[in-house]
């Protein structure tokens, strides 16, 4: 019998207290199911494009091309019963419990499903309150910038069968999500940007009679549905990806990076994302991007191409000035093909951290060219953004920050413009390039606090938190690390494609001795942006890890890609020193510790213990591997 692996939306949905209800009435019961299903329910599902994989007497197995169709599906049937069981008896009336997962099933030549995917979308309804509907983390952030529905975290859950606890998420129909204020705009509007490449102006546009009102900025992103009568500062369209690989029935995975990029490109705040239906009428059309963009009034299309030959598969996608016709910038992806569904998660989670740092440039050009002389609060943040997404250099962090800070003058309430602004407040503190007149430390954290008071998403602020408590934290500070790594999961919870926070979780998890794991961290943090400017500290990073293992050389190894990478700063210069000690390699250590000396004279071991403990003292024997080098205790 073949069998054919792919990805898929199950939604499994079942009666609550079917056993009673035909205990008391069977033939009734039976007809009232009989009714539903031919009037409601499987209309619904034919709507949204799902196929009835098998029915249990009570209950269903459905599949979906994407998680959206399966919650509007499940939505719409879910309000259905709310009104159809107005007049009917609380112990009456029938009422579904609604599980829904994306993940890898393998379909059988009878069309069947099996594997995790539906064990886990079935134990998930197992859980759900009646009247609900719950998701597994995979398919809520699918669909988390769309809901305008109450949503409750059921943090890690355990399920029967299940060996790991998967996160899970309730949605209560009929009740509305807690509404965020709205302000109509007076003069320019505010800007609230997604970090790491939010270069984005704050304008999620409502059409209403032609003319547009800007929403506040803390306003989630969506999925448009209308085209602006003109291109927004961030308007784009994901085109259907692709299929070089001479095979149909690949289709489906060239569809499936399309439909998850453009879920994840509209969580960006404020961004305008022409809606999946639209763009996929382009498929297999050659038509030029300024056309496209012109047509639907976006200021830049994605496009790309998925390329799978047996166990490899190869991803490219360039970004186009919809107005010029320019290539603003290209990606490519190949790996193996070994986990489907966490393959194209890693693809869309890459690509969309490539894009945001592209978009973030092509935003503050524009900025530069526009506005040279009168910018606005967006203006000077995506300025900002954009030097924050370059090489960790004093003269980078110094322009950064003032840019920010001119940015707070003109717009207090700028979340943005206040996490940029501490972040670069933290990186003053590590690298000590002023004199320290002002608390550098309090004042990140003061402002990356308040950045989360406006907008308790703005992934930056949770990372510099993460990054602020990673200086102080100790060794064996169970605290602490749990802390950072709360902080950097909340990071990626805002924004999956940031991939420093991978390296925050991996400094928590190298307090708590877990080596192994924090250097799988990185490594994440690595296949998600390749080329990031930080890139030369992760290496840094690893080098510690490989030396908490005792694997001297390779840590060696690792410091002087740091420093070829352009990390070459006091911390930088010090862990190779700390490399080299370990592996009895005097002149090459001490030649390292001078490097750092010149750019810090004040370095000891007492120094960099008052102010980055978090960098000496861990992991163990570190330190000793410093002192071996040279570094002076006092």
């Amino acid at each position: 019998m073949s069998e054919t692996r792919k990805l898929a939306a199950i939604l499994v949905a079942d009666i609550v207290g079917y056993s009673r209800l035909a205990g008391a009435d069977e033939d009734r019961i039976l007809a009232r199911l009989r009714t539903l299903r031919s009037d409601l329910i499987d209309p619904t599902i034919a709507v949204h494009h799902g196929r009835i994989i098998k029915r249990t007497g009570d209950g269903s197995i459905i599949e979906f091309r994407s998680v959206v169709d399966a919650v509007n599906c499940a939505v719409e049937v879910q309000r259905a019963m709310v009104e159809r069981n107005a007049e009917v008896a609380p112990d009456k009336r029938i009422e579904f419990r609604i599980g829904i997962h994306l993940g890898d099933v393998v379909e059988e030549s009878d069309g069947d499903l099996m594997g995790d995917g539906v064990n886990i979308a079935a134990r998930l309804q197992g859980v759900a309150k009646p009247g609900t509907i719950c998701l597994s983390q995979q398919a809520y952030w699918q669909v988390k910038g769309r809901l305008e529905l109450a949503v409750t975290d059921l943090g890690k859950t355990s399920l029967k069968n299940i060996a790991e606890p998967v996160h899970a998420y309730s949605v209560e129909v009929g009740k509305r999500a807690q509404p965020k204020p709205i302000k109509r705009a007076s003069g320019r509007p505010r800007s609230l940007l997604v970090p790491l490449a939010v270069a984005l102006a704050a304008l999620l546009i409502l059409i209403a009679g032609g003319a547009w009102w800007f929403l506040d900025a803390n306003r989630a992103a969506s999925v448009a549905t209308k085209t602006p009568a003109e291109a927004a500062r961030l308007s784009m369209v994901v085109l259907p990806f692709t299929n070089l690989s001479n095979d149909p029935s690949q289709d489906y995975f060239a569809d499936g990076v399309t439909e998850n990029l453009t879920t994840e490109l509209s969580r960006i705040k404020n961004s305008f994302v022409i809606a999946r239906n639209t763009a996929f009428t382009f498929k297999g059309k050659n038509l030029d991007a300024k056309a496209i963009g012109k047509e639907l009034g976006v200021r830049y299309v994605l496009e790309g191409s998925v390329q799978r030959d047996q166990n490899r598969v190869r991803v490219n996608a360039q970004l186009i000035d919809a107005e010029s016709g320019a290539h603003l910038g290209v990606d490519r992806f190949e790996e193996d093909v070994a986990d489907l569904f966490k393959l194209q998660d890693e693809v869309v989670a890459r690509l969309a951290h490539t894009l945001q740092v592209e978009l973030v440039k092509a935003e503050a050009k524009r900025s530069l060219h526009d506005s040279p002389r009168n910018p606005d609060a967006i203006d000077l943040t995506m300025r900002g953004l954009a030097l924050n997404n370059g090489p960790i250099t004093k003269a980078n962090r110094y322009e950064a920050r003032d840019l920010f800070e001119q940015a707070l003058t003109l717009d207090p309430a700028n979340a943005d413009a206040l996490a940029g602004a501490a972040l670069d407040d933290a990186a003053d503190y590590i690298f000590a390039w002023s004199d320290q007149s002002v608390d550098l430390y309090a004042r990140a954290m003061q402002r990356a606090n308040q950045a989360l008071r406006l907008d308790p998403d703005q992934a930056t602020a949770h990372y510099t938190k993460a990054l602020l408590i990673t200086i102080t934290a100790k060794q064996n500070d169970a605290a602490s690390a749990n802390e950072i790594i709360a902080e950097a999961e909340a990071t990626l919870r805002a924004d999956p494609s940031f991939a420093r926070a991978y390296w925050a979780m991996s400094h928590g998890e190298k307090l708590l001795g877990r080596y192994e794991q924090a250097m799988s961290d990185i490594e994440q943090a690595m296949r998600i942006s390749p080329r990031d400017s930080n890139l030369g500290f992760w290496h840094m990073v690893m080098g510690q890890h490989l030396l908490a293992l005792r694997r001297y050389d390779a840590a060696v190894q690792e410091g002087r890609k740091s420093i070829d990478l352009g990390y070459q700063n006091v911390l930088g210069y010090s862990a190779l020193a700390a490399f080299y000690a370990a592996t009895d390699k005097a002149p090459e250590a001490k030649a390292a510790l001078a490097e750092a000396m010149k750019l810090n004279p004040k370095l000891s071991a007492a120094w960099l213990h008052e102010r980055q403990p978090g960098f000496i003292d861990s992991p163990p024997g570190f330190r000793e591997a410093l002192i071996k080098a040279g570094l002076p205790e006092e």
